[in-house]
């Protein structure tokens, strides 16, 4: 059982523990002492059974068993002690306690705060002095009053430290109004106009997706924005391409938005061969559903053979490809959450991954692979005599003929063991951050919000983070969600280095777009070399715009 699969279950345990002793304090309220009895073994049975899932978590990292070992298990322990006097009023406590708890886990998560354990510890006593209050209408109300007194002394105070922790303090940047100046003349030059077209889409130059701008290593790229009519405004953000931090197309980081009537020209020197994709960062989430995105491509010099581009969601297309020649399949993950695909009809290799060659990689057959959100797979194949065809999801995305399409059942590729592994790129980490993302309540903003966080906070309240040019950075991003998160730093790619503890043994795995799925636990590591400040955000966009974008600055 995988640590996300921990994770679903004890949520379901502490449900059931939590409804099971609420349900037998109500049924020895009215009088139901057997039915009391019964269902309160259920509830201890529940009980029991999360301290196991704890600790399953707790082992298998901290940060999956913080406020079940610190908030959970003291309370849950207090409880079954109340039990010595099985009264409806200690039944009761019991069920408050472990729906504190969980409650905890669902809207706070982690880290804990001293503000945090208070509050949760003032709303189990709050709630048990009300009912034992009411369950005892006798009771002196001298006492009743101090209980109570003391009870909300304890609720304001938890409240307050509770949404005064955590936060960013604003970091000051500055960012350039326009090209790169001193890469000499332009060698490709592209025009891209967002617009709104009558069917509701949003499109670069009226098509979707966009143009496909293609060009070869050291070219000199200039492309010109241009926004008709998109009142949200655009950007133009090169998906996967470390270029300078001025044309990266955040606004409000590197650039100002794009209004209507506007134009902003990007410039930057074709220097990283491989596949990657343009999309508006403007309103990301909507921009990109609506259709504000393309392919780039960037060859190490003229391609041979048939070279095609493929997004996600496409309609299928279908090639005619003579034997023996040399096809490259780029596969662009344009979509928010992960996609299948499959090849069927020949052996292929994995040539590069998210624009990186691999090192050897081994012919594959009968094997599926995985593109997360934002990534992209590079398969080459020679075409062979019979048909070939690229499923996604089950669906012919791609064909040379009427191909039986791959069956559901193939195993998939785990790119942490394909290829020949290489020698060490980092001997040293000078910097070292940790990520834990989940879902909270976010207090920050005007309204509550059930945000994506990252380490107990939402953008814009995640702290930044602050590297030194020349550093080599390491990440630990943890996910204790029952969401996938499509992890994707801007202006560098990483090293994989584990997951799970488990060492990447294959290729050097240079990624700038990789699934932490839940429970997982991954570290990766880059070389800051490219200065500026830097979106850091999960690319599963509605979790982007729902608190999960946290910001990268140098010194």
């Amino acid at each position: 059982m995988t640590t996300g699969s921990v994770l679903a279950l004890d949520l379901v345990i502490a449900v059931l523990a939590a409804a099971g002793w609420l349900g037998a304090g109500a049924a020895a309220a009215a009088g139901r002492r057997r039915i009391a009895l019964g269902i309160s073994l259920g509830a201890l049975a529940f009980t029991l059974a999360r301290a196991v899932t704890t600790v399953v978590l707790a082992r298998a990292g901290w940060w999956f068993a913080a406020e079940k070992v610190v908030i959970a298990a003291p309370l849950a322990l207090a409880a079954l002690l109340a039990m010595v006097r099985p009264q409806p009023v200690a039944l009761f406590f019991a069920g408050y306690a472990q729906t504190a708890a969980l409650l905890v886990t669902l809207l706070h998560g982690y880290p804990l705060s001293a503000g945090v354990i208070v509050l949760t510890v003032a709303g189990v006593a709050a709630a048990t002095a009300v009912t034992w209050r009411f369950l005892s209408p006798r009771r002196p109300r001298r006492l009743s009053r101090a209980i109570t007194a003391v009870t909300l002394g304890a609720l304001v105070t938890g409240t307050g430290l509770a949404a005064a922790t955590g936060g960013a303090s604003p970091v000051p940047h500055t960012h350039q109004a326009g090209a790169e100046p001193t890469l000499g003349e332009p060698t490709k030059r592209f025009t891209l106009t967002a617009g709104a077209r009558d069917d509701g889409a949003w499109a670069f130059n009226g098509q979707v997706p966009g143009p496909q701008l293609t060009a070869t290593v050291g070219d000199v790229l200039e492309i010109t924005l241009r926004n008709r009519d998109i009142d949200r405004g655009v950007t133009l953000h090169w998906h996967g391409y470390d270029v300078p931090n001025s044309q990266d197309g955040v606004p409000g980081i590197t650039q100002d938005v794009v209004r209507p009537g506007q134009e902003f020209v990007y410039r930057f020197r074709a220097d990283q061969a491989g596949s990657y994709w343009y999309h508006t960062h403007s309103a990301s989430d909507l921009g990109v559903r609506k259709g504000l995105y393309g392919v780039l491509v960037v060859h190490p010099s003229a391609p041979a053979g048939l070279d095609v581009a493929l997004t996600f969601g496409g309609e299928p297309v279908s090639a005619s490809v003579a034997e023996g020649t040399p096809v490259r399949l780029r596969l662009i993950n344009t979509d928010n959450s992960t996609h299948r695909y499959a090849l069927a009809g020949t052996p292929f290799r994995v040539a590069a991954i998210d624009g990186y060659d691999l090192r050897a990689p081994a012919p594959l057959q009968d094997t599926a692979v995985l593109i997360p959100a934002g990534g992209r797979y590079d398969l080459t194949f020679r075409a062979p005599s019979r048909p070939v065809a690229l499923t996604v999801d089950n669906r012919v995305a791609w064909s040379t003929g009427p191909a039986p399409p791959a069956p559901p059942g193939r195993p998939v590729l785990d790119p942490l063991t394909y290829g020949a592994a290489g020698p060490a790129a980092f001997t040293r980490y000078d910097q070292q951050f940790t990520l834990v993302l989940d879902r909270g309540l976010d207090l920050k903003g005007l309204l509550p919000r059930w945000a994506h966080t990252v380490n107990g906070a939402a953008d814009p309240d995640i702290p930044t983070q602050v590297v030194r040019r020349g550093d080599i950075v390491k990440f630990t991003i943890v996910n204790r969600s029952l969401e996938v998160h499509p992890w994707h730093l801007h202006g560098h790619h990483v090293l994989v280095l584990s997951r799970d503890g488990q060492r990447s043994t294959g290729s050097p795995l240079w990624l700038d777009s990789f699934d932490v799925r839940p429970g997982e636990v991954w570290e990766v590591a880059f070389h800051a070399d490219n200065p500026g400040m830097w979106a850091n955000h999960c690319h599963n966009l509605p979790h982007a715009d729902q608190g999960m974008t946290l910001h990268l600055m140098y010194a």
